[in-house]
């Protein structure tokens, strides 16, 4: 495909699967695609190779290259096979229902994926379901009452993605770190309380002692889906 950078293949997307080769065992992407992610699941990224993706599959190495160019077209088959899941919300009553449905189902996917959110925040995702995913959100945003165009809408999606990648990042490195160190955050506050009851007592940090004594105390979930309906709320709000 010619473009104004010179010539480029196809996307993954758009290429045909290659004709299936008279082979003990058969390829296609999906079956790449599943392979890596159960790879991925268990050693991370850092552990993902296409040799150890051939060897779950049975096949020699250089066969995966006739479907996948490069690690960066695996990853996106990757992505957009969670994708696919996500875009398993369905239709939902209101662009409210939309928008929860959508940043729930991700958060899940998150938790099931630990991998995925090391691959959020930067370039959109393009694959199909992945723009589905997108469409979805996009249409349930135009909806909402404190979005008036096309700008608005670009801010709603910003603020949103802006938190669904902060939120998942620190729940996902919250819990790679309690793997880690082998202590899980009750465990760690209880090491460190009594250190941050000396340094409030002082009376330097009021409004962080509020926050500490009087302060809702949340588990990851209950915090996800309180501070998300804030940032709903603040699209919603007059002037927003």
């Amino acid at each position: 495909m010619d473009t104004p950078y010179g010539s480029v293949p196809l996307p993954v997307w758009e290429r045909p699967e290659p004709q299936p080769r008279a082979a003990s065992v058969t390829l296609s992407r999906a079956k790449i695609a599943a392979a890596a992610i159960r790879i991925a699941d268990a050693d991370g990224l850092d552990g993902l190779s296409v040799r150890k993706i051939a060897k779950e599959l049975g096949v020699g190495p250089m066969r995966l290259y006739d479907y996948v160019i490069n690690r960066s077209e695996l990853l996106d088959l990757m992505v957009d096979t969670v994708y696919a899941r996500i875009a398993e919300v369905g239709q939902q009553p209101g662009w409210r229902d939309t928008v929860l449905a959508v940043a729930h189902r991700t958060r899940a996917a998150a938790l099931e994926h630990e991998w995925f959110v090391d691959l959020l925040g930067a370039r959109p995702h393009l694959g199909p379901h992945a723009l589905a995913v997108g469409e979805a959100n996009a249409a349930a945003l135009s909806q909402a009452p404190g979005v008036r165009g096309v700008d608005d809408l670009q801010r709603a999606l910003g603020v949103l993605n802006a938190f669904l990648v902060g939120a998942l990042r620190r729940e996902i490195t919250e819990r790679r770190t309690a793997r880690s160190t082998g202590t899980d955050v009750s465990a760690w506050q209880a090491a460190h309380g009594p250190y941050l009851t000396r340094m409030l007592a002082t009376g330097r940090y009021p409004t962080v002692a509020r926050l500490v004594v009087d302060g809702a105390h949340l588990d990851a979930e209950e915090t996800f889906h309180r501070n998300l309906a804030a940032i709903l709320d603040g699209i919603t709000a007059p002037g927003s």
